[in-house]
């Protein structure tokens, strides 16, 4: 009987992956996926209005800020989601954190509603999620994707 007394995380570890890379790497593909899925489902549907009826989050002083209704302001912010995603895709350093900070603008946006604190509580959870993908993506070095 063998023992292996390698360090953890390194080459001979029974903790490394043997298939798929190591869990950081997972970690990565799995939030570059989500992180570029989501924003552009959650765009286009603010076309399709499907899933939610979008102007309802948007704060009343908010909507007092951009130029025309409530409705064009939602069909922005899918076209912003939409290419956030996409960022995401092609540049994961920079689209993550473009995310983040979107992410943030919508929690500021619930929060000064008064109301929704369930789905700004789980864009905090998406916004966390967004800077740990952004500090894998850095932690690759410059010439990972």
């Amino acid at each position: 009987m063998t023992t292996n007394t390698s360090t953890p995380g390194t080459l001979g570890s029974p903790l490394r992956a043997t298939r798929g890379g190591t869990g950081a790497e997972r970690a990565y593909l799995l939030l570059r996926t989500v992180f570029t899925i989501a924003p552009i489902a959650f765009g286009l549907d603010k076309f399709a209005e499907l899933l939610t009826d979008w102007e309802q989050y948007l704060a009343p002083w908010i909507n007092d800020l951009v130029p025309g209704t409530a409705h064009q302001a939602m069909l922005a912010v899918g076209v912003i989601e939409v290419v956030a995603g996409i960022v995401v895709a092609i540049a994961p350093r920079y689209g993550a954190l473009l995310v983040a900070g979107w992410l943030a603008g919508i929690i500021l946006n619930l929060v000064t509603m008064g109301e929704f604190y369930d789905v700004a509580l789980r864009d905090f959870g998406l916004l966390v999620g967004a800077l740990a993908l952004a500090s894998l993506a850095w932690g690759r070095g410059r010439n990972a994707a």
